[in-house]
């Protein structure tokens, strides 16, 4: 028998309700697989809420990422009881997946399924934050915000495969000793003195690149905290995610209103750049995804850390968790067949 979660209407989490039916049969050209585990990611809050843009019109199952073990094949690319990681736009809340096998990859030897399930969206986030428009450079320094998460955990390796500097930023005190551990070379936890913290982090280096995920006044004390050619990616706004499980309008649309601008003038005359992307657009472009997995893959990375581990039956108590921001890695769901 075949679970999913399905989202009949947007607008809350408790929209979000746990569904049966038959395993779905093999199409010409796809992969049947029996998922293990899911991955969690912060598009997924958004879009049961309503507030994506790339949310499936009607009832939609959410999700962007997964592994697990190819249960049938019509692809000469993989063959049934293979181990597999995958992403698919929207639909991964699912015990089984028909997949198209251009996104899907074989499970790395010796990683578990949830470290699977934790891999193809953060690491493709972060390297394409880093490489594909931030450009790093071996040597160069570089501001990653929510250090702690899957991302930030990610864009720290990697970094460090080009020899950068890395400084972590993160919203808790209890979370400096992971960034420690990772390897960060300086670690910030946000505060009202976040300027000076940064000063004092640079130690005189040159900000080269920022990976930037909060909004609001931290935005800003990076952005002006850069070099001249400095660089700020942002692929995310933490500052708009809804604490309860349904959207405060109200709130949003002040935050809304008093969003980071920046002017293009001003960019010229500082010599900076701020560029922002959305990973999801990136899936119709399959040459794109799949130069970046194999320029991944020879970074040789370790498996990434997951921070926290539910069953699927637990997916609401898991969002919650996620919406608290006092999680580190990656969430991960796990399912029993």
């Amino acid at each position: 028998m075949r679970e999913f979660y399905l989202v009949r209407k947007t607008g809350s989490l408790r929209n979000l309700k746990l569904d049966r039916s038959e395993i779905p049969t093999l199409q010409k050209g796809k992969v049947l697989v029996a998922v293990k585990s899911v991955g969690l990611n912060y598009a997924d809050i958004f879009a049961i809420m309503g507030l994506y843009s790339a949310t499936p019109e009607g009832p939609f199952i959410p999700g962007l990422e997964f592994s697990g073990e190819v249960l049938a094949s019509d692809s000469g690319s993989f063959v049934p009881g293979q181990k597999v990681m995958g992403v698919t736009r929207f639909g991964g809340y699912d015990s089984h997946i028909v997949a198209d096998p251009d996104y899907l990859f074989p499970l790395p030897a010796g990683w578990s399924f949830e470290e699977g399930a934790a891999f193809p969206v953060q690491t493709l986030t972060a390297y394409y934050a880093l490489r594909s428009l931030g450009d790093l450079r071996s040597g160069q320094t570089v501001l990653i915000h929510s250090a702690a998460g899957g991302v930030g955990l990610q864009a720290n390796r990697i970094a460090k495969q080009y020899n950068a500097f890395t400084i972590g930023v993160v919203g808790h005190e209890a979370k400096v000793d992971l960034l420690k551990r990772e390897g960060f070379d300086e670690t910030i936890v946000r505060g009202k003195h976040f300027s000076d913290d940064l000063r004092r982090a640079l130690g005189g280096r040159p900000l080269n690149l920022v990976l930037e995920t909060t909004g609001g006044k931290y935005f800003y004390d990076s952005y002006n905290m850069m070099a001249p050619m400095g660089r700020l990616v942002a692929y995310g706004s933490a500052q708009f995610t809804p604490s309860s499980h349904r959207p405060n309008y109200i709130s949003l649309l002040f935050r809304y209103l008093f969003r980071p601008r920046v002017d293009p003038l001003t960019m010229i005359k500082s010599n900076k750049s701020v560029m922002a992307f959305n990973l999801i657009w990136i899936y119709d472009q399959k040459e794109i995804m799949k130069e970046m997995l194999t320029e991944i893959e020879a970074l040789k990375l370790p498996a990434p850390i997951v921070g926290h581990r539910f069953n699927f039956s637990q997916m609401h108590e898991a969002l919650t968790l996620f919406q608290s921001g006092r999680t580190t890695g990656k969430i991960v769901l796990n399912i029993e067949t």
